[in-house]
């Protein structure tokens, strides 16, 4: 059982990388074109947060046997931060504005429940306040491809539900739900449980609608790249009226 746990959170570690990074192709195009166009930073703040409850949630300190967990949420937390930062130095003023205040609050979350947790938890109730905490922001970043299915469904088209993201969803869900459920941890396993199920819809409608190339025009442009939790470009928004992914 130890052996399984352990393979399945290396698993989890490497499919929750790829999600990490698959935003860099944006970032790229940001840093490119000193804008960040129609493009939503309020996600990778989110992720950020995400990610630092997780990391603190699998310290010893507050849970046992879940370092790889703490160690991918670590890594998630560098990479989103570096995310936001190039996001606020390219960002109009107004956005800037807001992603700033967003990633001060975040950080303030974060602070407080970890000196919460330190200073006035102990043995499962502090197990039991960082778990939730990191559980609730875990089901949000999973929830976020939501408005993309939602544009799926409507246009019949799947041009902006990339296969292999969708594909690492399914599969880092998964490998993290096996991780909790081998580990007898709840908190690790039902948030996942529900990003193993939201990749599976997903899979389950590029499936339906892989034959569908959508219009030519927009397939030719360079706002074809969605990435979870990511807003489209304005002239996908209008698209589907308006438009946010992680572990």
């Amino acid at each position: 059982m130890n052996v399984l746990h352990f393979i399945f959170g290396i698993f989890g570690n490497a499919t929750g990388l790829f999600l990490f990074l698959a935003p860099t192709i944006t970032f790229k195009r940001i840093i490119k074109s000193k804008s960040t166009e129609q493009f939503s930073g309020i996600p990778y703040v989110m992720t950020l947060l995400n990610c630092l409850l997780s990391a603190w949630y699998g310290l010893p300190i507050v849970s046992k046997d879940n370092i790889p967990v703490t160690a991918i949420n670590g890594t998630g937390a560098a990479i989103e931060a570096i995310y936001v930062l190039i996001f606020i130095i390219y960002a109009p003023k107004k956005e800037k504005a807001k992603i700033s205040s967003l990633f001060a609050f975040v950080l303030t979350v974060f602070s407080a429940v970890a000196l919460v947790s330190i200073l006035a938890l102990h043995g499962s109730t502090r197990k039991l306040f960082c778990g939730l905490a990191a559980t609730i922001f875990s089901i949000l970043m999973y929830g976020s491809p939501l408005s993309i299915m939602r544009m799926v469904i409507k246009t019949k088209s799947v041009e902006y539900m990339p296969f292999f993201l969708s594909l690492f969803v399914f599969l880092c869900g998964t490998s993290w739900f096996v991780f909790g459920l081998l580990g007898h941890d709840p908190f690790v396993a039902i948030p996942n449980g529900f990003g193993c199920g939201l990749g599976a819809v997903q899979l389950i409608l590029y499936f339906i609608y892989r034959n569908n190339k959508g219009e030519p025009k927009e397939k030719s442009t360079a706002n074809g790249v969605v990435e979870m939790g990511e807003e489209r470009p304005q002239k996908d928004k209008q698209l589907n009226g308006s438009q946010h992914e992680q572990v």
